[in-house]
């Protein structure tokens, strides 16, 4: 594995730690959608086209951001009538009640067709605006924002409004977990002072989820638990209020953004909200939290990295083992801690399916977030599944390298199953 610098670590956390409001997949339509838009000169009158059944599914059922409503060709319509261009995975910030009316009128009328298709890129999208007479056609691949190419009444654009067509992202190396613990250990405070907004916003999300009932109120559910004395007001139960909180929130169209990793924003939740829960509960200062944050981030990353950006995996069950990088950090300071509470949650989690985005997804946050904890307190004691226990190895990288590929290969048809299963119900 080719060695990483200290400035492409930066890069790693800048390129996968950003704002996203809502759900990144029905979000990634409306900014295709908004795209396009922006370049007709009159009124919509039809969307067309084609999204990767990955996208697809993770896009069917989760609530749009800002509204009450969800569904793959309404965002379309959302983002084609309100969406901002510029704005990314925040496409949906600031749309108001009347252009969600219009919207949701829009694709009554029939206006809107996007089918599913089997893509080998699995964040795609094909989508063509049309107007009394133009159209424009925009493609997205490879991640939620990357806009590859434009067509303006079917002729190829070079370059438009700061998306060159064609153009590939900087490939950054990949590295290990021991490389981005090394990071963490020794970059100065200064420099990764910015990750602490993760905490912030995430903070914030968590506390809307708990202010307001969003989605399956899972959050809600365990706050009554532990009124009702059948839970403990414990450090477990409350890193699982704060964080299946955020995850209530995000999933159930709370008008306010979270900070993803890797392109989700229930992994960004994931990655953090336990971290920070468990600073708090260490009385830890800054410095501290953001060096965590770092790590938890970057494992999560690292790990994501070897597989696909969506697949038959629940991807928090990844983030979560983030998160026990950054919980180990902050309890031990240890390498070897770090590596087997990774060890010891991919000997316990790994499988969990993603059934599309949904307002469930805060139980399986809930879930990841339980084994994060448990694997750190086996780890702080020495406790570690090892080569003998499945698809572990005695070393952390081979046993990432273990789940990965069961991702890339028997669980693609798991996936096949799962999208089928949704879309013929």
């Amino acid at each position: 594995m080719k060695k990483i610098t200290h400035q492409q670590f930066l890069k790693w956390l800048k390129k996968e730690v950003k704002l996203s409001l809502g759900c990144t997949e029905p979000v990634a339509i409306a900014f295709a959608a908004a795209v396009a838009a922006k370049y007709l000169n009159a009124p919509v009158l039809k969307i067309t086209g084609q999204i990767s059944d990955n996208l697809y599914k993770n896009a069917m059922g989760v609530t749009i951001p800002g509204t009450h409503y969800s569904g793959v060709t309404l965002a379309a319509a959302i983002g084609a009538i309100g969406g901002n261009a510029e704005a990314g995975l925040e496409a949906l910030k600031g749309i108001t009640a009347e252009q969600i009316t219009w919207a949701v009128t829009f694709n009554q009328n029939g206006n809107i067709s996007l089918q599913p298709v089997n893509s080998t890129d699995f964040i795609f999208i094909d989508m063509t605006l049309h107007s009394v007479n133009e159209q424009c056609r925009v493609v997205i691949q490879g991640n939620h924002t990357n806009v590859t190419e434009v067509y303006i009444n079917n002729i190829k654009q070079v370059h438009v409004s700061g998306h060159i067509a064609g153009c590939s992202e900087e490939v950054l190396p990949k590295f290990s977990l021991r490389d981005a613990f090394d990071f963490v250990s020794h970059v100065a405070a200064d420099d990764i002072a910015f990750i602490l907004e993760s905490a912030e916003v995430n903070s914030a999300l968590s506390d809307e989820g708990k202010r307001k009932h969003y989605g399956l109120n899972v959050s809600g559910a365990l706050l009554l638990a532990r009124k009702n004395g059948f839970m403990s007001r414990d450090l477990l139960s409350q890193m699982l209020i704060n964080t299946t909180a955020a995850s209530d929130a995000r999933m159930g169209g709370a008008p306010l953004a979270a900070m993803s990793n890797y392109g989700s924003g229930n992994q960004g939740i994931t990655v953090t909200m336990p971290v920070v829960t468990l600073a708090k509960h260490l009385d830890s200062d800054d410095e501290t939290l953001a060096r965590a944050l770092a790590l938890a981030h970057l494992v999560a990353i690292s790990i994501h990295e070897r597989y696909t950006r969506l697949s038959a995996l629940c991807a928090v069950s990844t983030a979560a083992m983030g998160a026990a990088a950054g919980m180990s950090w902050l309890l031990t300071r240890d390498y070897l801690t770090v590596s087997y509470a990774i060890n010891n949650m991919i000997s316990d989690i790994s499988g969990i399916i993603c059934d599309g985005a949904s307002n469930s997804c805060a139980m399986k946050v809930s879930t990841a977030t339980t084994c994060a904890f448990k694997s750190v307190v086996m780890a702080q004691q020495h406790s570690v599944a090892g080569e003998y226990d499945g698809i572990v190895s005695c070393d952390v990288e081979s046993s990432i390298n273990n789940l990965c590929r069961l991702v890339l290969s028997p669980m693609r048809q798991t996936d096949k199953e799962i999208i089928d299963i949704m879309t013929h119900k």
